[in-house]
């Protein structure tokens, strides 16, 4: 079976605040995406709401067709929210309000004790739980402990390494992806895939799911999001034939 994809529209509402306008309509990206191949849309809810708004994430989830993958930051807000909202599926990751994107994976083993309450709180609404966390055994060995069902394993030292850092990275990856299937998680990937960089990690048998958004929204600019979109799922499905 074919990696899923899941579409991450972040960058859709990163263009519309910059001027504070209506438009482009996060709304309409997920429509597209839809459309086009897209298994699942993923979009982050920041603290500082810096891109997607609350709104977005109320009006996305009642129109969408494709399960929906809210990632947030473990706090008491984004609970509340996550249990108005109802998601298939919650993506917990690391804040840091100065960065400009997700820089690393959760500490699960030093953050252990909260997570698991956020992880059982959600668990008890119908609510699927995912860990964002580099693929590294220890982290992922906690992840199994505090019950969480699903990782994602950030991929963006791999993407950003090149030469022999990069095949280091990529055997870091499929180690860590091959460990946690045996410890019984559903294991999907994510962070810094483009075109050129997707087709090893696609071609891991153990991920489920790869959840891409920065390379798709760029290219959307000379191809159109529709074409992009379906671009990237045509990418997977030939990195599992091969």
């Amino acid at each position: 079976m074919p990696v899923l994809l899941g579409v991450n529209i972040d960058h859709v509402a990163t263009v519309r605040q910059a001027r504070r306008v209506s438009f482009p309509d996060p709304l309409q990206a997920v429509e597209v995406a839809e459309r086009h191949g897209a298994d699942s849309i993923t979009l982050h809810l920041r603290e500082d709401r810096r891109h997607i708004q609350d709104a977005d994430v109320f009006r996305i989830r009642e129109r969408m067709t494709t399960p929906m993958n809210l990632e947030m930051a473990a706090t008491a807000e984004m609970v509340a929210i996550a249990l108005q909202v109802k998601p298939r599926d919650v993506c917990l990751v690391p804040e840091k309000r100065a960065e400009v994107t997700t820089e690393g994976g959760l500490d699960v083993i030093g953050q252990r004790q909260q997570l698991a309450a956020v992880i059982a709180t959600l668990t008890a609404a119908g609510i699927r739980v995912s860990l964002f966390i580099d693929p590294d055994v220890e982290q992922i060995a906690a992840c199994a402990a505090i019950q969480a069902p699903v990782i994602e394993l950030h991929t963006g030292a791999y993407a950003e390494a090149t030469g022999a850092e990069r095949e280091q990275q990529l055997a870091r990856i499929r180690a860590g992806a091959k460990y946690a299937k045996q410890q019984g998680l559903v294991v999907n990937a994510g962070h810094g895939l483009d075109y050129d960089n997707v087709a090893s990690i696609a071609a891991m048998p153990e991920l489920v799911e790869l959840n891409i958004g920065f390379a798709i929204i760029a290219q959307a600019l000379f191809v159109g999001l529709g074409q992009a979109v379906a671009d990237m799922k045509t990418l997977l499905q030939r990195a599992r034939d091969l």
